[in-house]
């Protein structure tokens, strides 16, 4: 009996930004390059199962965005354009014309795909993309106040009930917190509590973005809008139908019984065969 061919392993390596801070990377996989950018609360790790299936047919780079892992920090003067500076550095080095988003690493790659028509073509599930205020703001100062108490946990909570589906908001928040930690083991939250600081300055970037998507009727890419019908936000549709009527080129997909973390959490394989066969169309 013929033994199976071995899963590829993943390297690593980084590349030094405009700005001098190292973004560390992650490759696997043979054929065009393609950029992951994952969003906010999430490591290039997290990518990995996604990585491995793509990889199949392209050569996987899965940024670390720069105030985790290996890459340097973000910076208390942190804005969108660090992060667009960050991939302009990897696709030098690469040569990747594909770039996938997921979330806040969506807002990312439209920013960067507007500014460089050397993206060819350009992936997105469910980007954080505010148009008429539909980013709540809420949860920013309670959540700030809670950091600056050293209380991530409560910090946490009001990010997560503002953030989520409807639902979660009729659930009292001491219940929140009780609930928490039994779900959030090691090293999850770890990671998490590590990039709650990041985490504000990144939403406070969609928030200050918001409705400036009509300039996205600049970028010249291909675009694969994505997202899931399982507990999204009302928003969420009016949001896509507005970003998909100013992309020249935009092709919308919505993958049934996936929620926000389909991509990299539930469903990775499922989703990078939607990608793999739109970035392979000639």
């Amino acid at each position: 009996m013929a033994e199976s061919n071995p899963q590829p392993e993943q390297s690593s390596d980084s590349v030094i930004s405009a700005d001098g801070t190292r973004i560390a990377y992650l490759t696997i996989g043979h054929g065009p390059a393609v950029i992951i950018v994952p969003g906010a609360l999430s490591l290039a790790s997290g990518f990995t199962r996604f990585a491995h299936a793509l990889g199949t047919a392209f050569t996987v780079h899965t940024m670390e965005r720069r105030g985790r892992g290996d890459s340097g920090p973000q910076g208390a003067d942190y804005t969108i354009a660090d992060d667009i500076a960050d991939v302009k550095a990897l696709q030098d080095k690469t040569g990747a014309a594909f770039l996938v988003g997921h979330s806040y690493g969506g807002l990312v790659a439209l920013e960067f795909a507007r500014a460089n028509p050397s993206c060819r073509k350009l992936a997105l599930y469910e980007p954080g993309v505010s148009v008429a205020g539909s980013m709540p703001t809420g949860w920013m100062d309670p959540y700030e106040k809670h950091l600056n108490q050293n209380k991530p946990f409560d910090a946490f909570v009001e990010f997560v009930r503002d953030m989520g589906p409807e639902g979660m908001r009729k659930i009292p928040r001491w219940m929140f917190r009780r609930a928490l930690p039994l779900f959030m083991k090691a090293p999850e939250k770890e990671m998490v509590i590590a990039q709650l600081g990041a985490n504000l300055r990144e939403h406070r970037e969609i928030a200050r973005l918001n409705d400036t998507y009509p300039h996205y009727q600049e970028i010249t890419a291909e675009v694969l809008l994505m997202d899931g019908d399982k507990d999204r936000r009302p928003e969420t549709d009016a949001d896509h139908t507005a970003l998909a009527a100013v992309i020249p080129h935009c092709e919308r997909i919505t993958v049934p019984g996936l929620d926000h973390f389909g991509i990299d959490k539930n469903a990775p394989e499922r989703v990078a065969g939607l990608i793999g066969e739109f970035f392979s169309r000639s």
